[in-house]
């Protein structure tokens, strides 16, 4: 019986490293923005570091991609876009403007990433715990043979 708990506990941990593994390359895919000021990004669109940009007007944002490949994100205020968007323009960089609909996505899922993100990390404590706890119990235990 001990044998069949061991294999278990062995599944349990492969599992729990798949789960870590497959949420890694998740994260790899997907480009991560440094957030920053928009004084600091009107400084690199004068320096002509921007390679390109994408702006989300729900959230009155550009995600600005830079010639060393570095990607930064800067929030504008209200009714500021089109004076960004007429510099952008006129420096040549292009510019993309995510649909309402891919914007609303983004919106959602920003605020659903870190709430599954600790859903997953609770359910792999819990397994874990289980596990611990019926190899302690096994083990304390004598053998009927």
């Amino acid at each position: 019986m001990t044998s069949q708990l061991r294999g278990l506990a062995a599944l349990l941990v492969l599992l729990a490293l798949f789960a870590a593994s497959t949420t890694a390359r998740a994260a790899e895919s997907t480009p991560t923005y440094t957030k920053e000021s928009i004084s600091q990004y009107e400084s690199q669109l004068k320096a002509g570091e921007v390679q390109s940009v994408i702006v989300n007007k729900r959230e009155r944002s550009l995600r600005v991609t830079l010639k060393d490949g570095t990607h930064v994100f800067a929030k504008y205020g209200k009714k500021e876009g089109p004076k960004y968007y007429a510099a952008i323009t006129a420096k040549r960089i292009p510019l993309t403007f995510l649909s309402p609909a891919a914007a609303k996505k983004e919106q959602e899922h920003a605020s659903k990433h870190h709430k599954l993100r600790y859903i997953a990390g609770g359910v792999l404590i819990v397994v874990i715990v289980i596990a611990v706890v019926i190899l302690l119990v096994r083990r304390r235990r004598p053998d009927e043979d």
